[in-house]
């Protein structure tokens, strides 16, 4: 059950100073994973018949991904070995001329304690900050 002090969901978001088609691209390319999701992928991320094949820090992981759209839709669900599929609802909004913003949002797992919801919103937002800086960086 939840109550007030343990939330259901947590929206993280980050602006970032880039077009949010190419920040779209950019995290939409589950071949670029590593270079900023490290809560989701340690290395090589590869394709695997209709999903994807990544090894996380907790091991070996199935992802799957929402078709490439033009309404900045990157939800996914990820599926650890022995474990249930994670829904990752994950947009880009654009916000102004060259300005958009990240936003996923961490939805609490069933038996997850407060430790694990902290310790994975922090994981998300160095993630997206991470992402942040690859866009920005690459935008020069």
């Amino acid at each position: 059950m939840t109550t007030e002090k343990t939330p259901a969901s947590h929206v993280l978001t980050r602006a970032v100073a880039c077009d949010w088609q190419r920040a779209y691209a950019v995290a939409a390319d589950p071949a670029r994973l590593p270079e900023w999701a490290s809560g989701l992928a340690k290395g090589r991320v590869l394709h695997d018949g209709s999903g994807w094949l990544a090894e996380t820090p907790a091991g070996r992981a199935r992802l799957r991904f929402v078709p490439a759209n033009t309404l900045g839709v990157l939800d996914h669900w990820v599926t650890p070995e022995g474990m249930d599929e994670v829904y990752m609802p994950f947009r880009v909004i654009a916000t102004g001329f060259g300005c958009c913003e990240l936003q996923l949002t961490l939805l609490r797992q069933p038996g997850m304690d407060d430790a694990a919801f902290a310790r994975d919103s922090a994981w998300i937002a160095a993630d997206l900050e991470a992402l942040r800086q690859l866009l920005e960086a690459d935008g020069r």
